[in-house]
């Protein structure tokens, strides 16, 4: 009903398919755009005791617009907000690689597994999907603490004969972004790769090419854009995740993610915690733009 409405209002402006084209974008504008530009606005307006000031101000007939940079120059200037983006970008850049590592050999398996497994095969990687995320990171908390299951299984065993230090270490933080992120990685790829065309690794191995050669020449060439895909699936995510960090990396972890937690409701200081999403988000749409350009040559690439 209310589409039909707004189609006849805007009848008389907008052809059927201009319409059909500006629904989407208007929707999307209202979900993503607006939100940014209002979290733009925060960053570069003054913080007042228990509310965020106006940008612009009318007085006597005169407006006044009053943008505040001194947010963004002290990001800038300020050595622990720089280490800061480094090391989410860092924490992020390895879990990709990880979750690239692992779940490129189990991508492949369910591509060329047999028809009526790979339904099964794919509901095993989406299954965790079904629990909470929450939850799902509290598990793995019960299992890296110092008394947890896998201290005491190896204190049972004799392997060890007191507690070993997991939980709040960077190995606990890897080990649940990875777990967190790997079938985001493995979903593209296998997407991809059950795309392939097999005749030609069947030529390849008719002309002598053994099947390793066969695999870095032809396999992973062709598997490319899935590997993209997947890497930005995981990348992008990564970079401001809060959860893993809180806690499994412990206090020491610096992550994007906890520093805007902790301006937001420790600090209440709104328009640092704007400024850090902002120039956040400007770190994450460098990534976009490459996968953007990349993705649109390869469809000029396919079409020419």
């Amino acid at each position: 009903m209310m589409i039909e409405k707004m189609h006849s209002f805007l009848k008389p402006y907008l052809t059927g398919r201009q319409f059909v084209i500006s629904v989407p974008f208007l929707w999307l504008f209202l979900l993503t755009a607006a939100p940014i530009f209002i979290v733009l606005r925060i960053s570069l307006s003054e913080m007042d005791i228990a509310s965020v000031a106006n940008l612009w101000t009318w007085a006597e007939n005169t407006l006044t617009l009053k943008i505040n940079l001194s947010k963004y120059l002290f990001i800038l200037h300020d050595e622990l907000y720089v280490k800061t983006f480094i090391s989410s970008i860092g924490y992020a850049l390895e879990n990709t690689f990880f979750c690239l590592i692992l779940g490129y050999p189990f991508a492949y398996f369910m591509a060329r597994a047999k028809t009526h497994l790979r339904p099964m095969l794919l509901m095993l990687v989406m299954l965790p999907f079904w629990t909470s995320f929450l939850l799902r990171i509290y598990a793995w908390k019960t299992l890296l603490e110092d008394n947890g299951v896998i201290n005491n299984f190896l204190i049972w065993s004799g392997l060890i004969h007191q507690p070993i230090q997991i939980m709040h270490t960077q190995f606990s933080l890897m080990i649940g972004m990875v777990y967190a992120y790997l079938p985001f990685m493995i979903l593209p790829l296998y997407s991809n790769l059950v795309k392939m065309d097999t005749r030609l690794l069947e030529a390849a191995a008719d002309l002598g090419t053994s099947p390793w050669k066969t695999f870095w020449l032809m396999t992973v060439p062709l598997s490319k854009q899935g590997i993209i895909a997947g890497s930005m699936l995981v990348f992008i995510p990564t970079v401001g995740e809060y959860v893993i960090p809180e806690l499994l990396g412990g206090p020491q972890t610096l992550n994007i993610g906890r520093v805007l937690w902790d301006e937001f409701f420790s600090n209440n200081d709104w328009s640092m915690a704007s400024a850090v999403a902002i120039v956040m988000v400007l770190l994450i749409l460098l990534p976009m733009a490459i996968f953007n350009k990349y993705q649109s040559k390869s469809y000029e690439g396919i079409t020419s």
